[in-house]
C-alpha cells in the first residue's frame, strides 16, 4: 500500500509538471531581451486591417496597479498590419499577439514604457505585465462593439451620477450649515444662494449673459476666476489669458450643467453662489489641475450684462 501511494504521488507530480510545461511556453524578444511566458497560447492571427482586442494589466514589482483595462470602459485594441516594424521588445510582443494568447512578463520601467515611464517610478524599477488577447473583429464589428459598449457605459455613468448626487448632497449641506448659508436646492441637485437680486426680465435659453466669477474647491482653493487681482492674490494669474466677464450663451450646453441651470435663475446685476455636485460639474473625469474626478465646486458669480 505504501509503495502504491508513492507511485501515485510520482505520477501526479510528473503529470503536473507536464501540464505546467506545456501551458507555460517561454520566449525572449530579439529587442530588449524581454522573457515572456505563455500562460495560454492562442492560434488565430488577425488578418491585416482587422482588430485584435486585448485586456492588459501593468503593475509595479509589489503588484500595485499602474494601469488596467479592467478600470476602463473599453478593452485595448490594435489593428493588424504586417508592414509595421517592431522597434522594441514591447512591439514584438504586441505585434505577434494571437487570439487566445495569455502572456505574462516583467522588465524595467524604461523597457516597458520607454522614456515616458511614470514619474513615480525609477527607470530600473521592476514592472509586471499581464496581457490577454480575446477577440478579432473587422471594421464594422469593432464599430458596433464600441457603440454598444459606449451606450452601456452611458447607462452605468448615469446611474453612478444619481448615486453621487445623493451622496454629495450630504457634503454640500454640511458645508452650507458650516458657512451659515441660506441655500436653495433645485430638483437636479444644484444648490444656490442669491446674494443680490438682479433686475429685468426672466432669463431664457439662448440669452447671452456676461459673468464675473470665481471658482473654488470645497476646501477654499481658488482654481479659476475672471478677476485679475483675485488671481494674483491666489497665485494663479496667467498673463496669456484675458480677465474680463465671461460671455455665456445660457442653456445651450456651452458651460457645465450647474452653470447652465444656475444662470437661468438669475437676472441682470444679480450676485449668487453656486454649490455644484460633481455630476453637474466635471464629473468622473475632472478637468485637470486642481479639479480632480468627482469634485464638488463652489462658484461666486455676478451678472454684469444681459443681451437677448
Amino acid at each position: 500500500m505504501k509503495n502504491n501511494k508513492s507511485l501515485l504521488a510520482i505520477i501526479v507530480l510528473m503529470l503536473g509538471v507536464s501540464i505546467i510545461s506545456s501551458c507555460q511556453k517561454k520566449k525572449v524578444t530579439e529587442k530588449d531581451g524581454i522573457e515572456y511566458t505563455f500562460v495560454k497560447e492562442g492560434s488565430e492571427k488577425a488578418a491585416n486591417g482587422d482588430f485584435l482586442l486585448y485586456n492588459l494589466e501593468i503593475t509595479t514589482g509589489d503588484d500595485s496597479v499602474i494601469y488596467s483595462t479592467a478600470d476602463q470602459p473599453f478593452p485595448g485594441y490594435l489593428q493588424a498590419n504586417d508592414s509595421i516594424p517592431a522597434t522594441n521588445g514591447m512591439d514584438e510582443i504586441f505585434l505577434n499577439l494571437r487570439k487566445g494568447d495569455s502572456i505574462a512578463f516583467e522588465s524595467t520601467a524604461k523597457i516597458i514604457f520607454g522614456e515616458n515611464f511614470p514619474p513615480f517610478l525609477e527607470e530600473a524599477d521592476v514592472v509586471k505585465v499581464r496581457l490577454g488577447a480575446f477577440e478579432i473583429m473587422d471594421q464594422a464589428g469593432i464599430e458596433t462593439f464600441f457603440n454598444q459598449t459606449m451606450e452601456a457605459e452611458e447607462v452605468k455613468r448615469a446611474e453612478r451620477a444619481k448615486e453621487l448626487i445623493v451622496e454629495e448632497a450630504k457634503t454640500i449641506e454640511a458645508y452650507v450649515a458650516d458657512k451659515g448659508l441660506n441655500a436653495n436646492k433645485t430638483e437636479s441637485g444644484l444648490y444656490y444662494v442669491i446674494e443680490e437680486e438682479g433686475t429685468g426680465d426672466e432669463i431664457t435659453p439662448g440669452t447671452t449673459m456676461y459673468v464675473n466669477y470665481a471658482g473654488y474647491l470645497l476646501d477654499g482653493r481658488l482654481f479659476d476666476t475672471s478677476d485679475e487681482e483675485l488671481a494674483k492674490e491666489n497665485d494663479i494669474f496667467n498673463p496669456n489669458r484675458p480677465y474680463d466677464p465671461l460671455p455665456v450663451n445660457v442653456g445651450m450646453g456651452q458651460v457645465i450643467p450647474g452653470w447652465d441651470e444656475g444662470l437661468l435663475l438669475l437676472k441682470n446685476g444679480a450676485k449668487a453662489k453656486f454649490l455644484i455636485p460633481s455630476p453637474l460639474a466635471y464629473g468622473e473625469n475632472g478637468a485637470g489641475g486642481l479639479i480632480g474626478p468627482n469634485a464638488i465646486l463652489v462658484f461666486d458669480v455676478e451678472i454684469i450684462d444681459v443681451q437677448k
